[in-house]
């Protein structure tokens, strides 16, 4: 109820007369990614428009209250110049920000447009609906930043540290992440289109429904990649690794993958993409019982002169040996195929059982990424320094570091605990929220 109350103060402001909007980064590009991925975008509040049309800049951030911004634009804090305590919704433009420390700094729907942040530490940081178009974050350290539905397009991110970093609905379209380091990076229905992620290392990618469209991942080890409905269209994927990633719906038309492996890779569809792909072969299912011992079977009608008896009558000790030998070998074959088919169910139950708990961890992430939605448009950010919204945050890295470490089935039941206490904690601040 209070929620309709405010959207609905806030769409007679922006339409009574005179009332002009502040500058606008990042909701255009939110909208348009999760369109191009297939998700339906969030309803967009009053007082934002889509760049391009009219004034680029005249709509208000997602978060931000037309007033709040505090105007560093062009501002040069390289030569011992002292940074604001609050960055939230700052207008930083062309600002030089290059070797800083704002580990931990939220940064919230802030404008980085042009900035120069080479070398910054921005390790824990949020970047929440920030405008980083163009911006420069050469050798930067973005480890465990939250950059949701963040504007990156054009940004430049060569050799930058980004292990463990979230761009869930983010738009990186058009950006150089030449060599970054994106370890278990979160690309959940993020842009990327024509993107360079040229001898980068994007392990255990979660890109869930993300848009590579002409995007350059020449060598990219994708291994165990959540690729699942991405799109590949005209991306150059040369020699690229997808070694037991997810690509049930991933879309590879026009992709080039000559060379890139495919091997134990889940629902892999690569119709309409160009090369020679590898490691698309099954492997064999059923291991043989016997081996043949020689050539061709003797015919029963001439006698075998290794079966020849002896001047006594008796079998001859060589062939007693050979046979003996054989089935000692045939025995063995046969309990190998039988361990090895059951460790190939053992390890495809735990396979489909952590693909499983991932799914949870991203709804939870999903719930929580609401949740501050709601706070943010409602203006009750304050909510996010409540102890269950922190119990829900630790909750779900809790969970997402236990998925890491996971190796067998036993060891998953700690992510599932992981992400009840964290529903919990948002269960509980909902009900007081109401």
């Amino acid at each position: 109820m209070r929620r309709s109350i405010s959207l609905a103060l806030t769409a007679a402001i922006v339409a009574a007369p005179g009332f002009t909007a502040l500058p606008a980064h990042a909701a255009p590009a939110q909208g348009q990614a999760r369109a191009s991925a297939g998700t339906p975008a969030r309803p967009i509040p009053a007082g934002w428009a889509p760049a391009g049309r009219g004034s680029a800049e005249a709509a208000s951030a997602g978060p931000c209250r037309p007033g709040q911004r505090a105007n560093l634009r062009g501002r040069d804090f390289t030569g011992g110049a002292q940074l604001p305590s609050s960055l939230r919704c700052a207008d930083l433009t062309g600002a030089k920000l290059d070797g800083q420390q704002l580990t931990q700094k939220d940064l919230t729907g802030a404008i980085l447009r042009d900035a120069s942040l080479k070398e910054a530490d921005l390790t824990q940081a949020t970047l929440k609906y920030a405008d980083l178009r163009g911006a420069n974050l050469t050798e930067a350290d973005l480890g465990q930043v939250r950059a949701d539905h963040a504007d990156l397009r054009g940004a430049i991110l060569i050799d930058a540290e980004a292990g463990q970093a979230e761009f869930p609905y983010a738009d990186l379209s058009g950006a150089k992440l030449t060599r970054a380091e994106l370890t278990q990076v979160e690309f959940t229905s993020a842009k990327l289109v024509g993107a360079d992620l040229t001898e980068s290392t994007p392990g255990q990618l979660k890109a869930r429904k993300a848009d590579f469209t002409r995007a350059k991942l020449r060598e990219a080890p994708l291994t165990q990649a959540n690729l699942r409905n991405a799109v590949f269209v005209d991306a150059d994927l040369t020699e690229a690794e997808f070694t037991m990633a997810e690509l049930a719906g991933a879309d590879f038309t026009g992709a080039t993958v000559e060379k890139a492996s495919f091997t134990m890779a889940d629902d892999a569809n690569l119709e309409g993409a160009k090369g020679t792909p590898t490691g698309l072969a099954g492997l064999p299912t059923s291991f043989p019982t016997s081996l043949p011992l020689g050539g061709e079977e003797a015919p029963e009608d001439e006698p075998s002169t290794a079966a020849a008896p002896d001047q006594g009558g008796g079998i001859s000790v060589g062939l007693v040996m050979v046979v003996l030998s054989a089935v000692g070998l045939a025995v063995t074959v046969v309990a190998w195929g039988v361990s090895a088919q059951r460790r190939t169910r053992r390890n495809a139950r735990f396979t489909l059982m952590r693909r499983g708990a991932e799914e949870d961890i991203t709804r939870l992430g999903e719930e929580i990424d609401r949740l501050d939605y709601e706070f943010q448009i409602s203006g009750r950010g304050g909510m996010t320094a409540d102890h269950d919204w922190r119990q829900a945050l630790d909750a779900y890295e809790a969970a997402k570091n236990a998925l890491v470490m996971a190796r067998r089935e036993q060891d998953l039941h700690l992510v599932a605990r992981a992400v009840q206490d964290g529903r919990n904690a948002l269960g509980r601040l909902r009900g007081r929220v109401r």
